[in-house]
């Protein structure tokens, strides 16, 4: 029996009034601007992540309420013409089960040949993808996993997976969509003890880790702050084995906080010559060192609808507009006025998340689109 969820209120049919500033780009009323796309392709998803839906799964979208591989790339040019949009990021559900993703793929780098394009996906027959979707077009890749080991993978994906996600992370750097970005979220008392494995794991083969704070956008909504393993005990836990030194690069709105990861020092050794880094390691810490003053995310769902933050309570519909043959002008007004509205910040601060500022979204993350 799937889960039935509440949807977000939705504004269809033209822009709302709105006093954004035309010709400014995707800007709101705090100052920031819009230039990453998180475009969802699908709902759907072939795992049932206890952090992300329930076992039974969740009611899909119909294929008719997707967007197409011509609507997708209608909404990327608008974003990029009109806006400046820099970088795109599809995302789902799993964007691996639709069929034509690379024909998606296609549409977008047949009008953008510069556009960084890349893809999350939790690896379920990326194996078997990867030198096609890099033929289409396709940049680089993420890839979701959360344990080296096949019974945890089993306990947090209910899926007997590990084995097809390693070899997808694998096809993935072979057909050149570097760097191959690994997603790990760490469930206390689960998979927590893993975290320097997981980094071990992700040099040796040359991948770029990011450990993600478990969010409250899970479809159960049985998120609590005291089973989050929150970022400052994910760098202790790997300064156990490594040490941690602060990224020299700037930041630039990016969600991950870059660290240099280097060897700890054996006994007796002295500071000098000290070697270069091994690689560096991210924490996206959105829960509790929160970077909304820098955000630079707009995101469209599977259906085509905008939603100005990933824990928005209104989403604004587009795919109305597209149907109806509306003019790229009117779409775009539409869009800007969306992101005109974003909220200063999600609410969650760090004396926990019973502040009436916040109230957890109905919709999962599988149905967002991260």
């Amino acid at each position: 029996m799937s889960v039935s969820l509440g949807l977000p209120r939705v504004r269809s049919g033209g822009p709302a009034p709105s006093p954004a500033p035309v010709g400014a780009g995707l800007v709101d009323r705090h100052g920031r601007r819009a230039t990453d796309l998180r475009l969802s392709v699908i709902d759907k998803c072939n795992l049932r992540c206890t952090y992300c839906m329930p076992a039974a799964g969740l009611p899909w979208l119909p294929a008719a309420q997707l967007m197409s591989p011509a609507e997708i790339g209608r909404i990327v040019d608008i974003g990029v013409s009109r806006f400046g949009i820099a970088e795109l990021r599809l995302t789902g559900g799993e964007p691996l089960v639709r069929a034509d993703l690379e024909e998606v793929v296609a549409a977008v780098r047949a009008g953008h040949p510069d556009l960084p394009i890349s893809l999350t996906t939790n690896g379920i027959g990326l194996a078997g993808r990867a030198a096609a979707l890099a033929e289409a077009g396709l940049s680089r890749i993420n890839v979701s996993l959360d344990s080296l080991c096949a019974e945890t993978f089993k306990q947090l994906a209910r899926r007997d997976r590990l084995a097809d996600v390693l070899a997808g992370a694998e096809a993935a750097a072979a057909a050149g969509l570097t760097p191959v970005k690994i997603n790990a979220v760490l469930m206390r008392g689960v998979n927590d003890h893993e975290a320097p494995d997981l980094l071990a794991w992700a040099l040796q083969h040359g991948f770029a880790l990011r450990f993600i704070e478990q969010m409250p956008l899970d479809a159960d909504h049985g998120w609590t702050r005291e089973n989050m393993v929150a970022a400052a005990e994910i760098r202790a836990a790997l300064s156990t084995r490594f040490r941690l030194d602060p990224h020299p690069d700037p930041r630039n709105g990016a969600p991950a906080q870059l660290w240099d990861v280097r060897p700890l020092p054996g006994p007796g050794q002295g500071p000098g010559g000290e070697p270069g880094p091994l690689g560096t390691v991210g924490v996206i810490a959105s829960v509790t060192e929160p970077f909304c003053a820098d955000c630079k995310r707009t995101r469209i769902t599977a259906e085509g609808r905008v939603r100005s933050c990933l824990f928005s309570h209104e989403e604004v519909d587009l795919l109305p507009l597209l149907r109806a043959g509306a003019a790229d002008a009117e779409i775009a007004e539409t869009w800007r006025a969306a992101m005109w509205a974003k909220p200063t910040a999600h609410g969650m601060d760090r004396a926990g998340l019973d502040s009436a500022d916040y109230v957890q979204p109905e919709r999962s993350m599988s149905a967002i689109g991260g």
